[in-house]
């Protein structure tokens, strides 16, 4: 009697135990082909950020590291410290060369007022000898008229003539000399403006030198947390060189998920998606569809397929997404580059 009692409320929770399997997997099927008509999913999503590169813009070996790894940094923190100490033997350098040439400058004033003066002596100078010849020539010119009435000699005409030759080859010469002069004085010019050009070049070379000197304290670009630290104290750094990577605080998150080709016949901009980030289960975040990539994500691999050659297997190819998250940026301080995301799109 009591084994019939016991076998029928086994029998009767068995029943029960069915039932509810049943209703639960009715339940799961139900919610899954809801799911199925009302979003497109996927699991294979990452959070993504902007990884803005701290680059070294001079070469040099490293004398001092002011940050650890994930490290918090506020813009305008030094970083990294180079050894300056020659670049600034260089800047002395460039700024002995810049005093020498604009010491060229008061020898070429002085000089340049000397031709000045110069000149305004041989103008003088020209002026009298012009006043000689003309005189000179008034009397050649009497002197002639004389000899052909017969009322002087031959010598006395032939000596105002060698007079005349003197006194105009006295002009011609007083003449070239004021040219010479005057050439030299455009010459001293041509040499100011040579020097000016030349101290430019070096007022820039000597910039250039403090510019590296400056350029020896690499400081945070933006608020924001570094990644790892790579470098070492005393390491030869090249210029260009990567030190560190930053992520900014202040830019945008963004979500890139991967759909199969099949799922994204009805995706387009705009479309509202939620977004669940593995490491904040239970937390939803918003977000909506910003652009689908033109091309598959093999397309970007190193060696992207050719079904032209060897055997081909059909495989379902995946489309990147881009989704722009849209909650308060508050709520997404604590997502990292590289989470793991399920994303859901919603079907309009």
């Amino acid at each position: 009697m009591n084994k019939n009692r016991t076998d029928k409320i086994i029998v009767l929770v068995t029943q029960w135990l069915g039932i509810v399997l049943l209703l639960a997997l009715t339940v799961w099927g139900g919610i899954y082909f809801w799911k199925m008509c009302h979003y497109q999913h996927t699991n294979d999503a990452q959070i993504d950020a902007y990884l803005s590169p701290v680059n070294v813009k001079v070469g040099g070996y490293i004398s001092k590291i002011y940050y650890k790894d994930n490290q918090y940094v506020r813009k305008g923190d030094t970083l990294v410290l180079i050894e300056r100490d020659e670049y600034s033997l260089k800047k002395d350098a460039a700024m002995a060369e810049l005093m020498s040439s604009k010491a060229k400058l008061p020898i070429l004033a002085a000089n340049e007022e000397t031709h000045t003066k110069s000149i305004e002596v041989i103008k003088a100078q020209l002026s009298g000898a012009q006043a000689k010849l003309e005189q000179q020539q008034r009397e050649y010119q009497r002197y002639k008229n004389l000899l052909s009435d017969e009322s002087t000699t031959q010598q006395k005409f032939d000596n105002v003539t060698a007079s005349l030759a003197i006194n105009q080859s006295d002009y011609q010469q007083t003449k070239a000399s004021l040219q010479v002069a005057v050439s030299k004085l455009n010459d001293i010019k041509a040499q100011r403006a040579a020097i000016n050009a030349e101290i430019k070049i070096k007022e820039a070379l000597l910039g250039r030198q403090q510019l590296d000197i400056k350029y020896t304290v690499i400081t945070a670009p933006f608020d924001g947390q570094i990644g790892k630290k790579t470098i070492q104290e005393g390491q030869l750094v090249q210029p260009g060189q990567t030190l560190a990577f930053m992520v900014n605080d202040s830019e945008e998150k963004w979500v890139i998920a991967n759909f199969k080709e099949t799922q994204i016949s009805d995706c387009k901009p705009g479309q509202k998606v939620v977004v669940e980030v593995d490491a904040f289960p239970g937390e939803k975040f918003t977000g909506a569809i910003e652009s689908l990539s033109p091309t598959t994500g093999s397309r970007y691999s190193i060696l992207p397929p050719d079904n032209a050659t060897g055997n081909f297997v059909k495989i379902t190819q995946r489309i990147p997404v881009r989704i722009k998250l849209t909650d308060n940026p508050k709520k997404l301080i604590h997502l990292s580059a590289g989470m793991n995301a399920n994303v859901n799109i919603i079907n309009d």
